[in-house]
């Protein structure tokens, strides 16, 4: 395989902000190449796209952000030859975000501007940049802007059943869990999770501490999503998810294989969205794996905006 064959993947975002009710957008002035553009930039290594976008949107502008709606992919071939493949996400820019920025002008990024987005598309010096734009604001003419994720996660890799002489509802997580649970976290805190709801067992517990710990926030428990509630036909996903969809915060919802299905089912059913097979790819997670469900903050029950999928790290 020569270098040109070799893919280079970047991601960024569209960072938006509301201004006495109108849409501003954000776009970067590069010192060294002299163009104007979205903020984005390579995965460094071990990291995930998602990673990637909320770390370079905060490094060139200064702005932490937690990423909203996945807004579409540019390739393009470098000077190299070599295709570089960028995805990216819409990003809100709070009030207490930006004024928390502690950006200056630097070697690589001269100048950061906040422009309408009719502006934003003269501006751009790159058609692909273009594209990604007319994609966020696709979303904006069907009114969705705002929006909060459900992030439902299926506990990392447990020791097996067959090696485990206690009760299932305590059996640990294993080596390879435990190194799948610390490195979900940078993954998960690039969609900003606000509530963590957990099934009691120790599997899904130990899942979410790591993103608990980091966070600050204490784990809710509920046996509402538990598989022995399940197995015993005693589980609520509906009232746990009525509950999130309601409180619309991001929050992340930790359980087991065979209940996840009910879980998004239940999104669906809780915003009005049509259910079909695309329902059955998110709920069928490996160990470890989650799907992140976007909807509407101003208007939840318009139905699911958009689901992504992310593989464990490890």
């Amino acid at each position: 395989m020569t270098n040109a064959d070799t893919a280079v993947y970047a991601a960024g975002g569209v960072v938006w902000r509301l201004v006495e009710g109108k849409l501003s957008v954000l776009l970067i002035h590069r010192t060294a190449y002299r163009d104007v553009t979205l903020p984005k930039g390579k995965v460094d290594p071990g990291e995930t796209l998602a990673e990637t976008a909320a770390r370079e949107i905060h490094e060139e502008t200064g702005i932490r952000v937690s990423l909203g709606v996945p807004i579409g992919v540019s390739r393009y071939r470098m000077p190299n030859k070599r295709q570089k493949i960028v995805h990216y996400w819409s990003a809100e820019a709070t009030d207490a975000a930006i004024r928390a920025s502690a950006f200056v002008p630097n070697r690589e990024i001269a100048a950061i501007e906040w422009v309408s987005p009719k502006k934003a598309l003269k501006r751009l010096s790159y058609p692909v940049d273009v594209e990604i734009l007319e994609n966020f604001l696709k979303f904006v003419d069907d009114g969705v802007l705002a929006t909060f994720p459900l992030i439902v996660l299926r506990h990392a890799k447990a020791v097996p059943r067959e090696e485990w002489k206690g009760e299932d509802d305590v059996r640990p997580l294993s080596h390879r869990g435990r190194k799948q649970a610390n490195a979900a976290v940078g993954q998960l805190i690039a969609f900003g999770p606000r509530k963590i709801v957990s099934s009691p067992a120790v599997r899904c517990m130990k899942t979410v501490a790591p993103l608990s710990s980091t966070l600050g926030r204490r784990i809710e428990q509920t046996p509402l999503i538990s598989q022995d509630a399940w197995e015993e036909g005693e589980s609520d996903a509906r009232r746990i998810v009525g509950e999130r969809v309601r409180a619309r915060k991001a929050a992340v919802l930790c359980s087991h294989g065979p209940v996840l299905p009910d879980i998004l089912s239940e999104i669906a059913l809780a915003t009005g969205t049509l259910r079909g097979s695309y329902l059955g790819s998110a709920s069928a997670l490996d160990t470890g794996a989650f799907s992140v469900v976007h909807l509407s903050a101003t208007n939840p029950g318009s139905g699911i905006v958009a689901i992504e999928t992310h593989e464990p790290k490890v």
